[in-house]
């Protein structure tokens, strides 16, 4: 159990990247993870899990599949939720058990809740597992490791020597304490006078502690106090305090055959340790809480699916309806979003897009989509759209407009241009590029001029791109870019749809049309200058007066 994990099968290595910071701020990762969940400790173990994007189609298939049979089966991701509970408390008292400082008796107790939390769980996984047609991997793994627990013959006797002892250490309901007073009634001493099998709950506490001062036994029956004080109990599992020390050590000896027994029993157990268990606890919230959520996507009409892996030297990603999950989130929080599906394809003839339209027309939504697609495939979850078959990327490289604090020291096209060099020295051909209105704080001949050379470095890069922009001539002459510029990846103009002069957000191959866009736009608002100077009334000249 020690190597086992449900992000990672058994002898492959695992082959990641993790995102740059201005990868996981351009995708909006944060945000995404804050709408999984309100935890801002889920929030974290989800983030960190999302932004090593793994690379290794053996290991993405494998959590691929393990998602897939957790989404599939509501009833057993209820049951898990509930075991996660307890496994998180089980992680709680590792600390105790090991603690060498605390008093003998909360070590033994510990180390019984912690075999008692560990026979509840191994039998709950166990039983959810083999109520359903499961077919991962890593599932099936899981599920040989708790079955071949659970069948061993000591487990039965583990389950009942538990179950004893639970039920023994049960009956202590309550102590008398004895306390000594020095001549001003100061507390001086204090000590265990009994251990008792009920709480104190009626009057009479003298009486009864007159009787139970003359018994032999362990464990008095019943006490009798109205008026009971909470007590901060801070001390109580590591033994810091000096009263729960003392109260402890007095609790020991006067237990001396029910702290033998349980000596004696849990000794036995000495290699079982449920904190194995434990290390599932991330990665089953990672994929309960996506598959949470993605039921919610779905459940208000858009598509989902499991995407297809093909070799990462194909380069190649084919999608069908796909959409930015950001708008996912605001139409399952109920918002009124009508989401355009866009298909797009990436291969040796459509590998770098140079995508253009009017300002608002969807050019960000689609940039920051195809990034989304590929970090949810490589993380093993469904992506949003209906059909999918990528080669993994071996990371994903943004260039959108930098934070305006930032750019203090270098100016905008100084940091732009630095972090333009920055990325063509660490992305290679397997990577994802996506720049988002690059170069487009300088001047537009400045921006244009850099933007081409930037443009043929990235046919001679051949990594899967969009660069999106506001230069429309960057899109032109093209074929000349495709047969000049050494390379295996063709440059392509990409725009996005202009339908009787209003925005559709359906992206095609298509030449650029920023002037053809812009003629749109005239007529349909009558500022053509057939249209304006048909509605200009000019005053008429006067008659001229005959001479």
């Amino acid at each position: 159990m020690n190597d086992f994990s449900l992000l990672y099968p058994r002898n492959t290595e695992s082959c990641f990247i993790q995102l740059n910071e201005e990868a996981v701020n351009d995708l909006s990762v944060e945000h995404i993870c804050e709408k999984l969940s309100g935890e801002v400790y889920e929030q974290n173990i989800i983030k960190n899990i999302m932004i090593k994007l793994e690379r290794n189609p053996d290991v993405i298939r494998y959590r691929r599949d393990v998602f897939d049979d957790i989404y599939h089966y509501p009833k057993l991701r209820e049951r898990i939720k509930g075991l996660l509970e307890e496994l998180a408390y089980l992680k709680d008292l590792e600390r105790s058990v090991k603690d060498a400082t605390a008093a003998p008796i909360w070590q033994l107790i510990n180390r019984l809740q912690e075999l008692e939390i560990y026979i509840h769980c191994i039998a709950g996984i166990r039983e959810s597992l083999e109520e359903h047609d499961i077919r991962s991997e890593g599932l099936h793994l899981l599920k040989e490791y708790v079955s071949s627990v659970y069948e061993e013959s000591g487990f039965e006797h583990l389950r009942q020597d538990i179950q004893e002892l639970v039920s023994e250490i049960g009956q202590i309901k309550s102590l008398s304490i004895g306390v000594n007073l020095d001549s001003k009634l100061m507390p001086v001493e204090v000590g265990i006078v009994s251990i008792n099998d009920k709480p104190f709950s009626r009057p009479g506490v003298l009486s009864k502690f007159l009787d139970f001062s003359s018994k032999k036994s362990e464990i008095h029956s019943g006490a009798g106090f109205d008026g009971m004080t909470k007590i901060h109990m801070a001390g109580k599992v590591t033994g810091d305090d000096p009263l729960m020390m003392n109260l402890s050590r007095v609790m020991t000896e006067m237990l001396g055959t029910t702290v033998k027994q349980l000596k004696n029993k849990l000794s036995r157990y000495t290699n079982i340790s449920g904190y194995s268990l434990t290390k599932l606890i991330p990665e089953f919230i990672f994929y309960i809480r996506w598959a949470d959520y993605l039921e919610k996507v779905a459940a208000v009409g858009l598509p989902l699916c499991k995407p297809e892996i093909l070799d990462t030297r194909r380069r190649e990603f084919h999608a069908r309806d796909l959409y930015n999950f950001k708008l996912a989130i605001r139409k399952a929080a109920g918002k009124n979003e009508d989401i355009i599906l866009n298909d797009l394809d990436f291969d040796a003839e459509h590998r770098i897009y140079i995508m253009t339209g009017p300002n608002r027309g969807g050019k960000t939504t689609l940039t920051q989509a195809v990034g989304l697609m590929f970090l949810f495939a490589q993380c093993g979850i469904y992506v949003p759209a209906r059909e999918l078959q990528f080669s993994p990327a071996d990371s994903i490289y943004t260039h959108f407009p930098a934070d305006e604090n930032k750019t203090v020291n270098l100016g905008r096209l100084g940091e732009e241009s630095k972090r333009m060099s920055e990325l063509f020295a660490q992305a290679t051909d397997e990577s994802l590029l996506l720049f988002n209105e690059s170069l487009a704080t300088t001047s537009f001949a400045e921006g244009l001029y850099i933007a081409k050379d930037v443009v043929k470095a990235l046919r001679y890069l051949g990594a899967r791109t969009i660069f999106n922009t506001h230069m429309h001539e960057l899109a032109m002459n093209l074929d000349e870019v495709n047969t000049k510029i050494e390379g295996d990846s063709k440059v392509a103009s990409l725009i996005t749809g202009i339908h009787e002069g209003t925005r559709s957000y359906k992206i095609f191959l298509a030449p650029p049309e920023g002037v053809s866009y812009a003629q749109d736009i005239a007529k349909k608002y009558g500022v053509t200058f057939e249209q304006l100077s048909g509605q200009i009334h000019r005053t008429p000249a006067p008659a001229k007066t005959p001479q």
